[in-house]
């Protein structure tokens, strides 16, 4: 996918609109392996540096900017025998990172701002680099079309994943077989990696939420299985949850599933320009919880349930994040905005209005955690709400999550991750 780097860095600089400081953003270094070898970790250079360079091999590479004269300037490693005889590697256009203490020498009466990756050997303005990041996150937050054509690519091949995996949504399967057929699909379909680690988890597993799959735990009948799993395509990630039963399910599983199916899908038609995120967790949240009082879980009225923090025995994280160049990319606090307090939303990744362009993840869930749900200070101070001997007779099933990926328009909200099927079976 070609994006135009020069009306991206342009665009960048009026938001930033930066005077005397100057502008610093660098790639990063690899890591070594721990363990006694040359070997390194994959290199991945700070997306604060690829979403105004587009190079993912710049090891070392430092993107500069002088508001003064306007110019950006892209220092780059030399390319060397070695890395073209070792690795393959192709000289980056640009200018080699031997010139840039002459660069910066002749700007050494100036505040440093620094974004990317820290630079060694350069000191920068601390307060000032946080506040520019934070204006920087939010210019990158509306996805331009190439993004969202890219992010639709990503979309297609988690789809190809999903639909690879339903014959082996049996009995008797392992966690891991659905792992290695799910991620083939992906690289089979353009992805060049999954876009994190593959969650998948079986029965009571299924309430972990970054559980790894194993080789060991098999589906079985009556199972709830979860997996939130997604393709990367030029490092812009697919963020998708499906959760699927095995066999026969009893009806209380069917009605919890049900409760996030319905949840989750009026949540989506909500995101529209001028939304507040925070308030949309909430009417979720409250949707969610007048679905446990008509199966007998709680007692009350949905929304001061929600107000008394109730729903968090049941769904005690966040509603989504923004996704995109990264599984949470440009997630956060809306300009002038500080985190909210409150304990219930310590695990909300955002606290945004909502704008065209966005592309967020939907992702409502209702478990049943025994490290939650078993602790005798929450039982207490919640016995006259919660049917107890209820929840005690379906501890062991685990939970359902299903989550989207949704491109926020002007219009009608569009579900980018809307043709894999939200079906139990």
């Amino acid at each position: 996918m070609q994006f135009d780097y020069p009306a991206r860095r342009e665009r960048i600089a009026r938001a930033l609109a930066l005077n005397h400081e100057v502008l610093l953003i660098g790639a990063g270094h690899p890591i070594p392996k721990p363990e006694i070898s040359d070997a390194l970790l994959p290199f991945i250079a700070h997306q604060e540096y690829y979403y105004l360079t587009g190079h993912t091999e710049a090891i070392g590479g430092i993107l500069a900017y002088d508001p003064r004269d306007a110019k950006w300037t892209s220092f780059v490693p030399e390319v060397t025998e070695l890395d073209r005889v070792w690795e393959g590697r192709e000289q980056i256009p640009g200018v080699l990172l031997a010139g840039f203490p002459d660069w910066l020498a002749a700007r050494r009466d100036r505040p440093v701002v620094m974004l990317g990756a820290p630079i060694a050997g350069v000191s920068c303005d601390e307060a000032r680099s946080a506040a520019i990041r934070e204006e920087y996150k939010h210019a990158r937050r509306p996805k331009e079309p190439a993004e969202v054509e890219l992010m639709k690519r990503g979309a297609a091949a988690t789809a190809a994943g999903y639909a690879k995996i339903q014959p082996w949504l049996r009995a008797g399967v392992s966690e891991r077989t659905l792992q290695i057929e799910l991620e083939t699909e992906y690289f089979r379909h353009g992805a060049q990696c999954t876009g994190y680690d593959t969650i998948i988890g079986a029965g009571l597993q299924s309430a972990v939420f970054h559980g790894s799959p194993s080789p060991d735990r098999l589906l079985q009948d009556g199972d709830f299985v979860l997996i939130d799993s997604g393709a990367q395509v030029d490092r812009y990630v697919t963020d998708v949850t499906r959760t699927y039963g095995i066999g026969r399910l009893s009806g209380f599983q069917r009605d919890l599933y049900q409760a996030v199916l319905g949840a989750q899908q009026r949540a989506c038609e909500r995101c529209r320009p001028g939304m507040e995120w925070k308030d949309l967790h909430f009417t979720t949240a409250a949707d969610m919880m007048c679905s446990l009082a008509a199966m007998g879980v709680v007692r009350g009225d949905p929304h001061l349930l929600v107000e008394q923090d109730v729903h968090t025995l049941f769904y005690p994280h966040g509603l989504g994040h923004m996704v995109g160049l990264g599984v949470r990319d440009a997630s956060g606090l809306e300009p002038g905005r500080a985190r909210d307090p409150r304990p219930s939303l310590r695990s909300l990744r955002m606290d945004l209005v909502l704008r065209a362009g966005y592309i967020v993840t939907v992702e409502p869930g209702l478990y049943l955690i025994p490290a939650i749900l078993r602790d005798p200070g929450r039982r207490q101070r919640y016995a006259k709400v919660v049917n107890w001997d209820l929840v005690d007779q379906h501890l062991h099933i685990g939970g359902v999550r299903i989550e989207d990926n949704i491109l926020v328009t002007a219009g009608e909200p569009v579900n980018l991750t809307a043709a894999i099927p939200k079906s139990l079976a």
